[in-house]
């Protein structure tokens, strides 16, 4: 049960409030009842999650480059939020490649501009960086990373990221542990797995490219499905960033990086996840999908990623709501919603109260 009663009335400003996570995450606190101010590019995709759950109109949406700091600083000022969760970033590695200093500008400065917001609007007291498990220097371990162990990401995404953790610690030790009167705001860094759901449409993502290939009849192609990672539907990082901001809001103590992602059972192999994600194309819809390898060596990302989320656990006594045989049923059913026009709000509603959203 994820008891998002704190919510209600609060102030939240959410950077990043357009993309795939974003939108889940303003849905909830929307259904809670805060006042959610959202501030980021246009959104990414067509279609976009965020358009078709029509959240323009149920929160304050600011169309806005993180890159800008007179803007945004205008809208702390405007705003004077309590929480900030900030989650705009260029989010892709293999954009990263093509793209090194846009990546750079939009996941560093962009973190600092943020963080400088924060530091010069006194009404803020709980801010969440939002980064990765990608931070970690990845040594193709068996065993999960932990929270201590070092930060340097290997693809100009991953590495832009670990910088972005390491400004926040900076701003942190720097300007928020010794504000007069104890007013500094709580600082937290949330690294999270990879995240599937309704409505992520991105380009170079294993799931929406198969949702894609499915809705047109295509086969799917696979580059590397051999390829490890921890995966989770979207509710269950968005709840865990929430929690955090309210723990820390209401205890500094509960301030610091934490990890985020499934248990071992749900570290599939790419070849795995695209296989489930075809049995349940078929058990839905009745249309059945297959894939094909065609690995092509592409640019270099890890063969084997796993996150340790024991601290999440030991600290909040936390556990995963879905495995990823639900979290693919709920993707499979939104798809499906989405192909017969059905409400999209309605449905992510739905499904957030399938997870245990409590907002009243």
């Amino acid at each position: 049960m994820l008891d998002l009663r704190f919510y209600h009335g609060k102030k939240v400003l959410v950077t990043g409030h357009t993309g795939f996570k974003g939108t889940w995450l303003c849905a909830a606190l929307v259904q809670a009842g805060a006042e959610v101010t959202g501030y980021a590019l246009e959104p990414p995709t067509v279609p976009s999650v965020f358009e078709l759950a029509g959240m323009e109109k149920r929160m304050r949406s600011i169309i806005g480059d993180i890159r800008d700091l007179a803007h945004i600083k205008a809208v702390f000022e405007e705003v004077k939020p309590q929480i900030v969760i900030h989650m705009a970033a260029q989010p892709l590695v293999r954009e990263s490649y093509k793209n090194p200093v846009y990546t750079y500008e939009a996941n560093v400065m962009g973190t600092v501009h943020v963080l400088e917001c924060v530091r010069m609007c006194g009404s803020v007291r709980s801010f969440v960086n939002v980064t990765t498990d990608k931070v970690y220097l990845n040594r193709e371990w068996e065993w999960g990373y932990r929270e201590n162990d070092e930060l340097n990401g290997f693809d100009p995404y991953s590495n832009s990221k670990s910088c972005s953790e390491l400004v926040t610690g900076c701003y942190k030790n720097s300007f928020f542990t010794d504000r007069e009167g104890g007013s500094a705001p709580a600082v937290s860094t949330v690294r999270a797995g990879n995240v599937i759901g309704g409505g992520d449409f991105a380009a170079d993502r294993i799931v929406p490219d198969c949702v894609r290939a499915a809705m047109e009849g295509r086969e799917i192609i696979v580059r590397n499905p051999y390829s490890v990672r921890p995966y989770q539907h979207v509710l269950e990082a968005a709840a865990v960033y929430l929690m955090i901001a309210q723990k820390q809001y209401e205890d500094v103590r509960y301030a610091g990086s934490y990890n985020v992602g499934p248990d071992d059972m749900d570290c599939f192999t790419t070849g795995e996840l695209v296989t489930l994600f075809c049995d349940k194309w078929r058990s839905v819809t009745g249309r059945k999908v297959i894939w094909k390898n065609i690995y092509d060596g592409g640019p270099h990302e890890a063969n084997f990623l796993k996150l340790d989320h024991s601290k999440l656990k030991a600290v909040f006594g936390w556990r995963p709501v879905w495995n990823l045989n639900c979290a693919m049923d709920k993707l499979v059913e939104w798809t499906a919603a989405y192909q017969k026009e059905e409400d999209i709000y309605r449905v992510m509603c739905r499904q957030m109260d399938d997870f245990g959203c409590e907002t009243c």
